[in-house]
């Protein structure tokens, strides 16, 4: 059970929540914290003192003063005006974790949000009757305003909603259910569209696919060292000792341990070859700063979404803080940080894929198969990792780089964390499928390798990839292959093969790396 408003919210709590693998509920003595603010508002909302969006305008008519009469027309406006989004829906889970991450933001009592309000979230949760909500139209300053808007259209009736596996109006489902819409208090309006919830959920998303990545990079690279004969000698932990980032170190253990006993390893121990291409030795180097910064995302992540993220903040009737909780600059760096370093995980991975390919390493047939000419064996395959691998680079160019003012000055600087969050979950998409070209030539190679094996980690893993897609002789149709393989990646099976050698897998920072 988790209490919202109480509990630390971790980003694998989140995804339990939206999966309905955990269920979460409002305590008594949370509703009294609730309630309590919500009083105080209501109060400054009867009162001649003015505070920004209870009895003022917004943005730059915060200067306004609003009339006791209209505070409740005023939150239903803001709802209306603010519903700008533009392009396609974002994934109804994306709107589902919005909502979540809403509810624990403002069940942590200082938002002034009435305890009904909640309830109509919940209620939205409990009957899978979720939001649609533009993609595009947020600046990731004053909140996440536009999308936010459209999140919370449906609590006044307004909008649109997936139900019943189609986009529908809400007014026709609550006709259906018989279910009114609410009347919004003084603030609620204000304290639903402004935060962060829309870069958090996002940001909540890439933590998880990219971690899915970094493990499979791991077990790819080992079974793409195998497959080309490479060294582990890159891997000892003695050379990571005298260069000690947590994420090198990790990595370079895990792959150790993934080629620990291979007849593979052995059979070329006295080779002439002095080290290997960067894209093989360099692997703790490069995925381990990409572990970096996955752990960099996490841990803000896990403070956002812990963090109230609306304006004004309520303490007391008479201590209210019009600040900046709402603004995105604290994700949209690691956002970006981030979406660059599974942009880079997925550039050696293609070079990797690439070296396959040539015929010069561990006695693999060029083109990764014996009969071309008439077949072209794994050539284009690698022409759709590169492509993809070009089209990250143009996503990972930082959207926090840039700044744009708003409501007319007023907002006049912004994080463009949204969109940040949006290229960065497109890039790790793009990335399963760079890594899913890699699998497919690196279990090619450890074909060519019989009858050696590998070690027992990566020969399970290995027979795992072949009950998915089989060994290619001559050419074929392999976007079904890449398909395949990218489910078998979002399925985490591999990982949880691994996992099954846990005590000789382990690093010291096993707790860092690998939970979240």
């Amino acid at each position: 059970m988790f209490n919202y408003g109480k509990d630390n919210l971790t980003t694998g709590k989140a995804l339990q929540l939206l999966r309905g693998e955990l269920i979460a509920k409002i305590d008594i003595s949370t509703r009294k914290k609730i309630q309590k603010c919500y009083d105080e508002v209501v109060s400054i909302a009867q009162s001649e003192a003015a505070v920004y969006g209870i009895n003022t305008g917004f943005g730059p008519l915060c200067n306004t003063k609003i009339s006791k009469d209209k505070t409740k027309q005023l939150q239903r406006n803001i709802l209306l005006s603010h519903s700008v989004g533009v392009g396609e829906p974002v994934a109804k889970d994306i709107s589902k974790l919005m909502l979540i991450l809403k509810i624990h933001a403002l069940s942590q009592g200082f938002s002034g949000i009435a305890p009904d309000v909640l309830d109509r979230i919940i209620f939205l949760l409990e009957n899978d009757i979720i939001p649609v909500v533009p993609e595009q139209g947020s600046v990731g300053a004053s909140g996440d305003l536009a999308p936010l808007s459209h999140l919370f259209l449906p609590l006044i009736g307004e909008g649109k909603v997936f139900y019943q596996n189609k986009i529908t109006n809400t007014s026709n489902v609550y006709k259906k259910l018989k279910v009114s819409a609410l009347e919004l208090g003084p603030k609620a309006g204000l304290a639903l569209i402004n935060g962060t919830q829309f870069i958090a959920a996002h940001a909540v998303m890439v933590v998880e696919k990219l971690h899915t990545c970094l493990a499979h990079a791991d077990i790819i690279a080992g079974l793409m060292i195998e497959g080309l004969k490479g060294s582990s000698s890159p891997f000892m932990q003695e050379l990571h000792a005298i260069r000690p980032y947590k994420g090198n170190i990790h990595v370079a253990k895990r792959v150790q341990c993934f080629l620990k006993g291979s007849q593979i390893l052995k059979s070329h121990k006295d080779c002439d070859r002095v080290q290997d291409p960067y894209s093989m030795r360099c692997v703790p180097q490069v995925h381990g700063a990409s572990r970096s910064a996955w752990l960099h995302l996490k841990e803000s992540v896990e403070i956002e979404i812990n963090s109230v993220t609306d304006n004004p903040i309520v303490f007391s009737k008479d201590f209210t803080i019009s600040g900046g909780n709402f603004h995105g600059q604290p994700l949209a760096l690691p956002i970006d940080y981030a979406c660059l370093a599974a942009a880079e995980l997925g550039n050696i991975s293609d070079r990797r894929s690439y070296l396959s390919l040539e015929g010069k390493y561990g006695d693999v047939p060029k083109l990764l198969m014996k009969d071309t000419g008439v077949n072209s064996g794994f050539m284009i395959l690698q022409y759709t990792s590169a492509a993809l691998v070009s089209e990250n680079k143009g996503l990972c160019f930082p959207a926090s780089a840039d700044s744009i003012p708003t409501s007319l000055g007023q907002e006049d600087h912004v994080s463009m964390g949204s969109i940040g969050g949006r290229k960065a979950l497109k890039v790790c998409n793009n990335l399963v499928n760079i890594l899913s070209v890699e699998m497919l030539c690196a279990a090619q190679a450890i074909d060519f390798q019989r009858p050696l094996k590998s070690s027992r980690i990566l020969e399970q893993v290995h027979a795992e990839i072949r009950k998915n897609v089989t060994h290619a002789r001559e050419d074929r149709i392999f976007s079904k292959d890449i398909e395949k393989v990218a489910k078998l990646i979002e399925s985490k099976s591999l990982i949880v093969i691994t996992n099954k050698f846990k005590r000789s897998v382990d690093s010291d920072f096993e707790n860092i790396f690998e939970k979240y």
